[in-house]
């Protein structure tokens, strides 16, 4: 698929991961529906790019929410035929810690959001691409999602969201075999140390620490490379069922 021909619905797509990748789709000729419980920096970031974006919020573990978007985006764009999911979030918190066993309402708030939202809008998304008259090379659809280097090398206090992003990984070849007679890839990216809003409240002694973690380049990634590999997933239509690691070659420590 072509980047331009991309009809692209990006979760968590108002800022980091998402935010790059919305912004390198329209840049380059696609159109993108922004959903996002930020509603401040979502309908600021449509606005900035024109009609080739809209923003719908949306909380991705609502099914009404995610339909809601996914109609308004085919009614606005005439077709969906890209899904990127960035949504997502982070918990630090021991399986026992001072004493007190790990909260259960956090583990699964970050399963809930990370894991069966990913799940929930590529479920929704899906139905609709199978609908869609394919290309030449037979294809309909694309599907990425966001895992982590966690889901591999989890840390301590990483149980939650290691399992999380762990479940996105074990669900992608399954899912693009599900698929595969519709012509609708999918695949995973799992980030290593990339400088999005979530390192914003780290000093630059911390970011630093953190760097010299990374082999090559040993510095923080970039959420436009992050837009970049999409990008590639996009246009490579033999990429599919597969997790790419974007880390500069880390392999994370116990802490």
């Amino acid at each position: 698929m072509r980047i331009q021909d991309s009809i692209a619905l990006v979760t968590g797509g108002a800022s980091g991961l998402g935010e790059a990748t919305v912004r390198n789709i329209v840049k380059n000729g696609g159109k993108a529906a922004i959903l996002d419980l930020s509603e401040e920096k979502g309908t600021l970031l449509a606005e900035e790019l024109g009609e080739n974006a809209v923003f719908f919020k949306t909380n991705v573990t609502s099914e009404e929410d995610v339909q809601h978007a996914i109609d308004s985006a085919i009614a606005q764009f005439g077709s969906i035929n890209t899904v990127v999911n960035c949504a997502g979030i982070a918990v630090a918190e021991k399986t026992v810690g001072r004493n007190q066993a790990h909260c259960f309402d956090n583990f699964k708030k970050v399963i809930e959001i990370n894991l069966i939202g990913t799940f929930n809008v590529i479920r929704l998304a899906a139905a609709h691409m199978v609908k869609n008259q394919p290309n030449q090379e037979g294809e309909r659809g694309v599907i990425i999602n966001t895992a982590s280097v966690a889901a591999f090398d989890g840390q301590i206090g990483q149980a939650a969201y290691s399992a999380s992003k762990g479940g996105v990984v074990g669900m992608t070849l399954p899912i693009a075999r599900d698929l595969a007679k519709s012509g609708i890839r999918v695949m995973t990216i799992a980030p290593g140390l990339i400088e999005t809003p979530l390192f914003a409240s780290l000093s630059e002694e911390a970011k630093a620490a953190l760097e010299t973690q990374v082999p090559f380049p040993s510095r923080l990634g970039r959420p436009s490379e992050y837009a970049q590999l999409t990008q590639s997933i996009i246009e490579n239509v033999m990429l599919n069922g597969e997790t790419i690691r974007l880390d500069g070659a880390i392999r994370m420590a116990p802490r």
